[in-house]
């Protein structure tokens, strides 16, 4: 029987508790990892919309695994047209419970050299 939450999930609250403080009603770019893939979201959380998404997981990537860091800086570019595409400049990032660490790093730069700001 579990006593509690994981430090995962603690890591995951916490952050994104202190995302809402600072937010001031921006789009979160929410991402998650996985073994395989790396996905990354723009949620409105006012209205509760995903604005923009990309991840390995699709057609143009079928060939291609999600597990390195060149996958992860695709994704980021990606999310960044498509959140410049649906008139979002601005985020907060949300990395949920993971580490600001390889693949996670490189998605965030990635998407700040495509022009979001965060």
């Amino acid at each position: 029987m579990s006593k509690g939450l994981s430090l995962f999930e603690k890591r995951r609250r916490r952050n994104r508790t202190a995302l809402r403080a600072r937010g001031a009603g921006r789009p979160r770019l929410s991402i998650h990892r996985s073994g395989r893939h790396i996905y990354a979201q723009v949620i409105d959380d006012s209205e509760g919309k995903t604005l923009a998404a990309a991840s390995t997981v699709g057609k143009d990537q079928a060939d291609k695994t999600g597990a390195t860091i060149e996958a992860a800086k695709a994704v980021g570019q990606r999310v960044a047209e498509a959140a410049k595409a649906a008139g979002v400049t601005q985020v907060v990032f949300d990395r949920g419970g993971f580490l600001y660490h390889g693949r996670v790093k490189a998605l965030a730069d990635a998407a700040r050299e495509s022009g979001l700001e965060f």
